[in-house]
């Protein structure tokens, strides 16, 4: 899942960022109104999390531009005017849920993964490949009934690749989803990854590598 963080208090900012990643989400944060407009002109995020009072362009702005522009994107409107009419105002700005500050962070977790739910083109709430099942709710993953100590990385590539069925899916294309925008295009991050994951899975193989395409679930041939 792609996020984008936008609040000016940078510390929060970096909690929540921090946070979220912790859960296998790739985050990108920005501190005002304006960068979340140029960031989001550039990524198709799933989630944004949105914080009312910015700098710069207003976060009414951001969510009605966001509203407006048909990418899927769902806002989480994230600020401190809690009232049932602010509630009201966001929602009727084209928020998809609002939370007020303070907040709990797994309610935040919670609600962002909802929101990513919707973003998304359905899948089953239980992501299975012959003897492999994953659970993105509960964040477990087994192999032939044995557990997966998967990182979250590892985690959020095997979630990629098994929500896309049979379609195979580049090296570019993981990383946009799984990492962020301070990826090095060049870095070797998903080779890397899958390769510590194909050993976490065991035999028989489970990830294939396609020639100049990228990976896919199957057994190579």
């Amino acid at each position: 899942m792609r996020v984008l963080v936008v609040e000016d208090f940078e510390v929060l900012a970096r909690t929540i960022g921090t946070g979220l990643r912790r859960e296998g989400m790739a985050v990108d944060i920005v501190l005002n109104g304006d960068d979340a407009l140029a960031h989001l002109a550039e990524t198709r995020y799933d989630v944004v999390v949105l914080d009312r009072d910015l700098p710069g362009t207003p976060g009414d702005d951001v969510c009605r531009d966001i509203a407006a522009g048909g990418t899927g994107s769902r806002v989480l409107m994230l600020t401190a005017a809690g009232a049932v009419r602010d509630r009201v105002e966001g929602l009727e700005l084209g928020a998809d849920d609002y939370l007020p500050k303070p907040f709990d962070f797994t309610e935040l977790v919670a609600r962002v993964r909802a929101l990513g739910r919707r973003s998304a083109p359905a899948v089953p709430p239980i992501l299975r490949a012959e003897d492999l099942t994953l659970d993105p709710s509960r964040r477990v993953a087994f192999r032939g009934g044995r557990r997966l100590e998967l990182t979250p990385k590892e985690f959020a590539l095997l979630e990629c690749l098994l929500a896309a069925g049979d379609r195979v899916m580049s090296p570019e294309e993981l990383l946009e989803r799984v990492w962020d925008e301070a990826a090095d295009p060049f870095t070797t991050a998903v080779k890397t990854t899958v390769r510590r994951l194909r050993a976490k899975l065991g035999e028989p193989p489970v990830i294939e590598t396609i020639r100049e395409g990228g990976y896919r679930i199957g057994v190579p041939r």
